[in-house]
């Protein structure tokens, strides 16, 4: 029986992303374990893994404690199991994990790979803090076999910065996305209608959705002022996410005036609906990996309007979305106003996201990974 232990540094990761992988591989007779701090009191974790590992670590990459005590405890744990592949995801626990097995993989003939959810070094990063993580992502190269990357601009930096040889580089299109769920078919119209009075929208509204968390590498500042300029009255923008940056927001609208075309949902668990009712769903972020929320907009054929940044750049290329400049608060503006005044142009839009997400469907994505994962036993039996 093949034995792999897939790692996070918080089981969020694991409950957003990867269960269905753990559900996968264990119909396939694996037994599969997951680590993570606090996995232990994530019921959906304990239910869908064979294994959980609770592990002690800060969300802090800099943080010294990641260093201290936990790599012995990592070590023992993977001694103990003898795992033919460690799976790593998320920066903390890629590095703290590869660092504990650097001198141990070979010996226990244990597979280690690492999905590099975006790379903390990215060109519109500050010259130190980049210098920083470029060195260490140099470093930790040459403790894992394989090198995943989820998007163009991370597989041009990891070849161009020989993070690892190019035929251990393995480009694959996002972490999954499960189409038949993020469907217009799959949403019921007494949903759509429910929300609507819920949001107080009459039949003329537009609604403009932000969905992410208030957080500053997001930008959502730039979505309010942009919305702002717009001065349409028969539209609403609305944010789904919580984050540090509620108040602020807040109080940013109110002097805006525009406090009553505005809603804070805070967390939601009907996206699938809100996205379906938008007539565009916006993201102004600096920096991401590959932005989940425009995966799931586009395979609902909601237009999205994005930064021209990593990731976004390639679920929004050759037409299937409106791309701007980070902090152009003018072209965000312009690009909602295009939204409203060309519905058919942004229905086709729409259209063609759809097309494009087939390439990100869970069931591909899988398939990658049991390819990889057989790789890498060809590799060992040489």
């Amino acid at each position: 029986m093949k034995k792999i232990l897939i790692v996070t540094t918080i089981p969020a990761t694991l409950r957003a992303f990867l269960l269905p992988f753990a559900r996968h591989f264990r119909d396939q007779g694996w037994r599969v374990d997951g680590m993570a701090c606090g996995i232990s009191a994530c019921g959906d974790c304990v239910q869908e893994f064979d294994h959980v590992w609770d592990i002690q670590w800060s969300r802090n990459p800099l943080d010294p404690r990641n260093l201290l005590g936990t790599p012995q405890i990592i070590q023992n744990i993977v001694k103990q199991e003898k795992y033919d592949i460690v799976h790593l995801h998320t920066p903390v626990a890629a590095f703290v994990t590869r660092y504990a097995l650097r001198n141990l993989k070979k010996h226990l003939h244990t597979k280690v790979i690492y999905t590099a959810h975006g790379f903390h070094f990215h060109p519109g990063g500050k010259p130190l803090k980049n210098a920083l993580f470029l060195g260490l992502e140099k470093l930790a190269g040459n403790w894992h076999d394989y090198l995943i990357v989820i998007n163009r601009d991370d597989e041009q930096a990891a070849k161009f910065h020989k993070i690892k040889s190019p035929e251990k580089i393995c480009y694959m299109p996002g972490i999954g996305l499960d189409t038949n769920y993020y469907s217009q078919d799959a949403i019921a119209e007494t949903q759509v209608e429910q929300l609507r009075q819920e949001l107080k929208l009459a039949p003329e509204t537009s609604l403009f959705l932000s969905v992410g968390e208030l957080i500053p590498r997001k930008r959502p500042q730039d979505v309010l002022k942009a919305y702002a300029g717009l001065a349409r009255p028969d539209t609403h923008l609305a944010f789904a996410g919580d984050g540090p940056l509620i108040n602020q927001m807040q109080q940013l609208a109110m002097q805006l005036g525009i406090q009553d075309q505005v809603s804070f949902l805070g967390v939601r668990h009907d996206i699938t609906t809100l996205i379906s009712i938008s007539v565009a769903t916006i993201l102004a972020s600096e920096q991401e990996g590959l932005p989940r929320c425009v995966m799931e907009s586009i395979s609902l054929q909601t237009p999205v309007i994005g930064t021209a940044i990593r990731g976004t750049r390639d679920l929004l290329a050759d037409g299937c979305g409106l791309l701007v400049p980070v902090g152009d608060i003018e072209e965000l503006t312009k690009a909602m106003a295009w939204i409203l005044d060309h519905p058919e142009a942004a229905r086709i839009m729409g259209q063609k996201g759809r097309n494009r997400i087939i390439d990100y469907d869970l069931r591909h994505i899988i398939k990658l990974h049991e390819a990889l994962y057989e790789e890498g036993d060809r590799e060992e039996r040489r």
